[in-house]
Parts: structure tokens; C-alpha cells; sequence
């Protein structure tokens, strides 16, 4: 959530922020006005509250002396009822505004790439060399099948269209590739590890931008009011949730979930196999960092997830995302995308993200800075990696001309030693 001192303080910056991202600025002229309107309204209250106290004590005085106040106390009911009208009014905006600048997304960072879709996004960096294969490419669809590791007819049957069913060495790979990277993300990189719920409250997917942007896109389990996590990002984040975090900063947190996306606005662009899917798992990294450190945290949270693709040896690119492109709470944004020979296509596998303060202001989550005054902290999160398209990379990267599929050194020993699988 954006503050609402920057808004009033600083509206053409704000302004120029949500055209950077194609986002209509009209609304910051709404909320200026109904900021006005509502300091109107408590400078008001705040007056006939000094005259309402002043009457009361005068009120005092006139009875030691015997004086009828008969008068003066039908004036301080008056004000009462005036004040009663105002804290009304008062409060009615401040809900309204509150609602619209959950609405409102976060400002891109001065430095953040400018354009207006992905189509704008810069490639940063690459690692590796996408392989040429000397026979012709199958798709992991294709190799999952024959090898009898992906059932998507009986996962369909099951559950429905999005749903995947992983099978033999297929399951015991990604369980692998899970530990493999906790391990990696606690034993290396310095965080500690989080078991969460995963389903999580209102006030939670709220507190992360999830909602009610996004709503849509989420399964809700509407008897309880529970979500089912779209990441792990949003029970991770709001472990701090309406606190003052009195640990010393920074804070490195990793969890493995299972998350859910039911992608409304997709329809039309599915495809058969673990591209886009509605469940699927993932490693999530999460920072709570202080502001004048967020950036270089930036950089390394996207170093720790580059760190994971190397070391499974996987050709990959790092793209710095553009204004148009970056997701609704981000200031700036870089994307990993591993390159599927089977797919011809480079498939995104991490988003590494710096939320500033934006998350932290409607989760509640401060810090304490030198002086010990309560602060909004940063926070930033990463996916460490997600799987499904890292299953797919690993699969068709690794596809020999019989089926097989050679699998990255780093996982064997997570694997009890099997370097291949085989049908």
C-alpha cells in the first residue's frame, strides 16, 4: 500500500509511477480530494472537541457559583451530536480510501527499467549454453509418458484439466529437487526454514497484494473464509504480521509449499503437460531487510536463486522486468527463465522481487531503525526455484535419443545415488 503522505506530498511522482505501468493516475486526484475532505472533517471534530471540553469546564465553574447552565449544557449536547455526525463521516471516508489504495499498485523503483510490456524486458545476463541436441527434441510431455512418470489422463480423471500426476521417478525427483534446494537455501545461503499453513486468512492475502487485486485467480474456500496459497510468499511474508519485529535485520526465511492458482484470466492459453498448471510446488525465499539495504538484497536474493539453477548445471537468463511487466506490489522485478529444448522456449522459473515498504504498510510489519523508532520495514521474495518448469528443463535438457534422461550431478545423491531414469 502507498502511503498517503506520499500521495498528497508528492502526487506527480506518484502519477508518473502508475503511467510508468500503464495504470490509469486518475485516481490519485480521487484520493487527494478525499484526503482533503477527511482532514477537513477532523480539523473540524478536533475544533468543537476544544470547544465541547472548554464549555464543560465552564459548566463547572457557573454550578459552584449556583448560575443556571441549562443553556450552555444544550450547547454541549449539540457539539456532542455535531462530533457523534463527524467521526461518522470520518470514518465512512477513511474506509473508502482504505479500500482504494489497496486498489492502487506500488510505484516502480527510479531505477527500474522503463517500458510498456514484456515485450520492453531486458535480457540482463545469460548462463550457459542452451544444448543442441543431435536428434530430434520430445517434449517433456512426450518423455514423461513413455517413461511412465507423468499420468495426466488419470490426474484429469481425478481432479480435472490443470492438475498434474507425478509418478515413480518422476515424484521421487521432485521430492529431491525440494530438499536440494532447502538444503541449499539453509546450509548456504543463511535462512531459516518454515513449515506454514497453507491455507491462510484474508487479512493475509490482503497483507501480500494478493488481494483483492488478484482475486479471481485464487481458490477461496468460502465457508471458512480460507484461501489456498498462491505461494508460499504469503504466509511466509505475514509471519510478521501486525508486529514490530525485534529480531535483528536482515531476516532470511525459505519454505517448500504446494501452491494454487485457479488463473482465471487464462483461458485459452493452457498447455497439456506441467507448463501451466493450477497446482504445483515450489521454494519460496523471503528477506525482511532494512530500506537502505533492499536493493543489494535484491541482488543477491536473485543470486541465491541463479545459484540453485548452476549448480543443476541448466543453461538460463536472468531478464530485468520493465515497468509495464513488473507484478502489482513490485518496485522492481527480475525473472529466471530456463531454456526446454523440447519446448524451443525459455520458461520462467523464478521472479525475484523488492516490495519496498508497499507490503509491509498493509501487513503492519515494522521494525525498530537506530533510534529505536518503529519503521516500515522491506521485504523481497523469490522463488528458489518452482518446480514444474524445472522439472520440465531437467527432463528435456537431460532426454537421450533412447528416452532416458540423464539427471544434473547435484540431484544424485538427493536420488540415492540414480544418475538416469528409465522406463
Amino acid at each position: 500500500m502507498l502511503d498517503i503522505k506520499r500521495i498528497r506530498d508528492k502526487p506527480k511522482e506518484v502519477q508518473e509511477g502508475l503511467r510508468a505501468r500503464g495504470t490509469d493516475p486518475s485516481i490519485i486526484h480521487v484520493i487527494i480530494e478525499q484526503d482533503r475532505i477527511r482532514r477537513d472533517f477532523l480539523q473540524d471534530a478536533e475544533s468543537r472537541k476544544n470547544e465541547r471540553n472548554r464549555l464543560s469546564k465552564e459548566i463547572g465553574m457557573r454550578r459552584k457559583q449556583g448560575e443556571d447552565t441549562s443553556q450552555t449544557q444544550a450547547e454541549v449536547r449539540a457539539l456532542g451530536q455535531a462530533i457523534d455526525s463527524l467521526d461518522a463521516k470520518i470514518k465512512v471516508i477513511e474506509q473508502e480510501q482504505h479500500q482504494r489504495l489497496l486498489g492502487v499498485p506500488n510505484i516502480p523503483a527510479p531505477h527500474t527499467l522503463r517500458g510498456k510490456d514484456a515485450s520492453d524486458n531486458r535480457v540482463a545476463r545469460t548462463w550457459g549454453t542452451p544444448r543442441n541436441l543431435d536428434f530430434p527434441a520430445k517434449t517433456h510431455v512426450e518423455l514423461g509418458e513413455a517413461l511412465g512418470i507423468l499420468d495426466f489422463t488419470r490426474a484429469t480423471r481425478m481432479t480435472g484439466a490443470g492438475f498434474p500426476l507425478l509418478r515413480a521417478g518422476a515424484a521421487k525427483l521432485q521430492r529431491a529437487l525440494i530438499q536440494f534446494m532447502l538444503d541449499l537455501h539453509i546450509h548456504e545461503h543463511g535462512y531459516t526454514e518454515l513449515l506454514p499453513p497453507f491455507l491462510v486468512n484474508t487479512k493475509s492475502m490482503t497483507g501480500t497484494g494478493q488481494l483483492p487485486k488478484m482475486q479471481d485467480d485464487m481458490y477461496h474456500a468460502q465457508t471458512d473464509d480460507l484461501w489456498l496459497i498462491p505461494t508460499a510468499e504469503v504466509p511466509v511474508t505475514n509471519y510478521y504480521r501486525e508486529e514490530i519485529i525485534e529480531e535483528p535485520l536482515p531476516i532470511y526465511l525459505t519454505a517448500y509449499t504446494p501452491c494454487f492458482r485457479r488463473e482465471a484470466g487464462a483461458a485459452g492459453r493452457g498447455t497439456r503437460g506441467l507448463i501451466r498448471i493450477h497446482q504445483f510446488d515450489k521454494v519460496e525465499m523471503v528477506k525482511f531487510v532494512e530500506p537502505e539495504t533492499s536493493y543489494e538484497e535484491l541482488e543477491s536474493l536473485t543470486a541465491q536463486a541463479e545459484d540453485v539453477l548452476q549448480r543443476l548445471e541448466l543453461p538460463y537468463r536472468v531478464l530485468e522486468l520493465c515497468t509495464g511487466d513488473i507484478s502489482f506490489a513490485a518496485a522492481k522485478c527480475y525473472d529466471l527463465e530456463l531454456w526446454a529444448p523440447g519446448q524451443q522456449e525459455w520458461l520462467e522459473v523464478s521472479s525475484c522481487s523488492n516490495f519496498e515498504d508497499f507490503q509491509a504498510r498493509r501487513a503492519g510489519i515494522r521494525y525498530r531503525d537506530a533510534n529505536g523508532k518503529p519503521q516500515f520495514v522491506h521485504t523481497l521474495n523469490g522463488s528458489g526455484v518452482a518446480l514444474p518448469r524445472l522439472m520440465v528443463a531437467i527432463m528435456e535438457n537431460g532426454q537421450q535419443q533412447d528416452g532416458s534422461i540423464i539427471l544434473p550431478k547435484a540431484i544424485v545423491p538427493y536420488m540415492a545415488g540414480q544418475d538416469r531414469i528409465t522406463a
